[in-house]
């Protein structure tokens, strides 16, 4: 698999009609007709720079990056910038959500050399990929103290053509960099010698305490991210020590976030992030793998605390994942634009005469009240005064300022929801990135099947198989036998798995058409994602899926001298740096998500060199974990997993039979992070074949029955809730209030 080869089957485009025509991706596309001569990145590029001997000029971004559009307005829409880039450079276009690789490569550069990163990237490199300079966005003109773009472009076209030497050496030092901090194995912690992952966890926890605004929840200042691996390290915390203080950090953090205009108040869905301290103001993109991971952080909130607020919050997020998000094939669709008609956050935004006009003087006074639409707005879009709906009070609060009931409140404000959010549908939508990408699939997918089986959600579950079904069907490489093609009832034989223990997957479809390498975070977000399908549907051929990908990575990404696993394969297209990933950013990294994924299937299947593969992760990164949690909230969660294995929970019965539904419904809403749970249907000899824990389990007088399990040692079988519930209480803190 070639990562810079064109399409299968589609012709290469003519110079006339601009090199990025034929691109998938909908962020080069928006470039494809710009007056500057974009590449997209390949062999092509690189080989004209270098017979050409002229530096290239990298830009990366993405199709909901705001200020990608303003610099491609100001700049690369430019007739006279863009003769400029084009006389001197050889201009190279990225998306940075089909190609990680790159971005991480030269974001890392950035870094290096001006001390901050952020899209879009702007950076020059010699024409064998080697980064000499670069920044951000830059303005067509000085201002701020930034300077100017063409201003830039003429001092790089200076020293390229006049201190050459100066910047092949700046190339050659940071290139080597970059390389060292690729290979470089983190240094070994306490958990060498002792293993003592208590310690580690306590201080990891304490540390993200300590980061927490105690006035309006989350970490740091501003601008603010939502965080939900560190939110979610802190709830598993939270299960093991019973130090309530954490717990509250996260319900307090996640209280004002669904009631901040960080939320989606009329469709539901989180944006990027917030601009201000008290997550108010957004930037009004809205990515899949946010709400993806949110989705579950809320999820698991509400297994704690019972709160329908949490509930309803991720109802919501995913109810406008299926009606926004989803294709008509299954799979799920990137990113919404921040913009819409040409403005910022135009499409979520609401004037006081506005609601007065949908709802009436009297419930557009109430509506107006709880959601804090004032004529003066908390924003200014176009000139004009807006509001971004958001909330101060609570119901009852809000209820007694008002001098109405709560129920009458609650009334209007439903009422009002329904009403604004039909009108709001008339408007200019925001543009929608529409590729599909193997890594948020697998993130969405988990997403759907986990709470689909906490909530009891059929429809959810659906989603998930159709979203698993599309990415083992359209997402790989011709890897499976057109036989064993998945579907929506996917099936795979435990022998066929065993034989082809190489799926390979690829990053990115649209349109019918699949192309690009994936990578690491790929193989193990999917992985994931059909092991919790697994337990949601107890299909063994989502956990056969998984293990085949996890063997992928075990043969396509592993270093043979441990530390972790390499972003790309062992067949990649070659980059001036291979690297690894640890540090979990807005996703996870793919070491955190491949040390889950083997810690989960190696209980699954009772493989215990799936958890040394975990390990081998975990233990060098011991000092770093504890003294900078803020940067590994998900492996942090590995962690604790691997301190706190959990139990493995084996049913025996009919799932579709009403005792067995009885035991699930005690199980699954439960807040279990680091439990597994099997399921097998008397006289199945094929589930016991691929999970041991299953093996020589059978029903005690007819009746679905339970074995609760630790390190595959079970306590005595149960056959009723009641007795269930004992003995998963025994372990489990109840749900306390927020």
């Amino acid at each position: 698999m070639a990562t810079s080869q064109p399409d299968r089957g589609q012709p290469a485009p003519a110079a006339s009609q601009g090199r990025l025509i034929h691109e998938t991706s909908p962020y080069l596309l928006q470039h494809a007709h710009n007056p500057v001569d974009w590449y997209p990145w390949g062999a092509e590029a690189l080989a004209r720079a270098q017979a050409e001997d002229k530096p290239i000029l990298l830009s990366v971004g993405y199709s909901a990056c705001h200020w990608c559009h303003v610099m491609a307005h100001e700049s690369f829409e430019d007739a006279e910038t863009a003769a400029l880039m084009n006389d001197r450079f050889v201009n190279v276009k990225v998306d940075r959500e089909e190609r990680p690789d790159i971005d991480a490569i030269y974001m890392e550069a950035v870094q290096a050399l001006t001390g901050h990163g952020g899209w879009p990237l702007t950076a020059f490199l010699t024409p064998d990929g080697r980064p000499f300079y670069g920044g951000t966005y830059y303005p067509p003109e000085p201002r701020h103290g930034m300077p100017g773009f063409r201003q830039v472009l003429l001092a790089i076209d200076d020293a390229w053509r006049n201190r050459r030497r100066e910047l092949d050496a700046a190339g050659d030092r940071l290139t080597e960099a970059l390389n060292r901090s690729a290979l470089a194995r983190p240094g070994a912690g306490a958990a060498e010698a002792g293993e003592d992952w208590a310690a580690i966890l306590d201080r990891a926890a304490a540390g993200l305490l300590h980061a927490l605004d105690p006035y309006e929840g989350g970490f740091g200042d501003h601008p603010k991210f939502p965080q939900p691996m560190n939110l979610d390290f802190l709830l598993q915390s939270y299960l093991r020590t019973g130090d309530v203080k954490q717990l509250k950090a996260v319900t307090y953090t996640l209280t004002k976030m669904a009631r901040g205009g960080i939320y989606d108040q009329l469709g539901g869905g989180f944006h990027r992030y917030s601009t201000d301290r008290r997550w108010l103001t957004p930037h009004f993109e809205k990515m899949l793998y946010d709400n993806a991971q949110l989705a579950r952080t809320y999820l698991h909130a509400w297994q704690l605390t019972g709160d329908s607020e949490y509930r309803r919050t991720v109802e919501e997020t995913l109810d406008y994942v299926l009606r926004e998000m989803t294709s008509a094939e299954g799979g799920f669709y990137s990113t919404q634009d921040a913009d819409s008609a040409g403005v910022e956050g135009k499409f979520f935004l609401w004037t006081l005469p506005e609601v007065l006009q949908l709802l009436g003087a009297d419930e557009g006074r109430l509506f107006a009240a709880y959601f804090d639409v004032t004529p003066r707005g908390n924003f200014h879009e176009g000139g004009r005064p807006a509001n971004i709906l958001h909330i101060s009070d609570d119901l009852e609060d809000a209820a007694q300022k008002l001098r109405v009931s709560e129920e009458r409140l609650a009334s209007v404000v439903a009422r009002g929801r329904r009403l604004l959010f039909a009108s709001r549908e008339e408007r200019v939508r925001p543009g929608r990135d529409d590729k599909i990408l193997a890594e948020w699939n697998g993130l969405m997918l988990h997403a759907f099947a986990e709470v689909g089986a906490a909530l009891s959600r059929p429809d959810y579950v659906a989603a998930a198989v159709r979203a698993a079904g599309f990415v083992l069907s359209k997402l790989t490489d011709d890897a499976w036998p057109t036989a064993n093609r998945p579907t929506s009832s996917f099936q795979l034989s435990t022998s066929n798995v065993k034989r082809q223990t190489s799926i390979r997957l690829c990053r990115a479809y649209r349109g019918g058409r699949v192309h690009l390498n994936a990578y690491l975070e790929d193989y193990a977000a999917v992985g994931l994602g059909l092991a919790a399908l697994y337990e949601a549907t107890f299909d063994t051929g989502w956990l056969e899926a998984a293990a085949a990908l996890a063997e992928a990575i075990l043969a396509h990404f592993a270093d043979p001298n441990g530390g972790g696993f390499f972003q790309v394969s062992a067949d990649h297209e070659k980059l001036v740096v291979r690297r690894k990933d640890f540090v979990d950013n807005a996703v996870p990294s793919g070491n955190s998500l491949a040390a889950e994924l083997f810690l989960r299937l190696g209980k699954l299947l009772h493989r215990p060199d799936y958890a040394d593969h975990a390990l081998g992760i975990l233990r060098p990164l011991a000092d770093a974990l504890a003294q900078q949690p803020l940067a590994f909230g998900r492996l942090l969660c590995v962690l604790d997993f691997c301190a706190n294995p959990g139990r493995e929970i084996a049913i025996v019965g009919d799932p579709s039979a009403a005792d067995t539904a009885a035991m699930l419904r005690e199980v699954r809403p439960r807040y279990r992070p680091n439990d597994v749970l099997a399921l097998r249907i008397p006289g199945d000899d094929a589930a016991p074949a691929l999970i041991p824990l299953l093996a020589d389990r059978g029903q005690v007088d007819g009746k679905a029955t339970v074995y609760m399990c630790r390190n595959f040692v079970c306590d005595l079988p149960v056959t009723d809730p009641a007795g269930l519930a004992a003995q998963l209480t025994d372990v489990s803190p109840r749900p306390v209030a927020a």
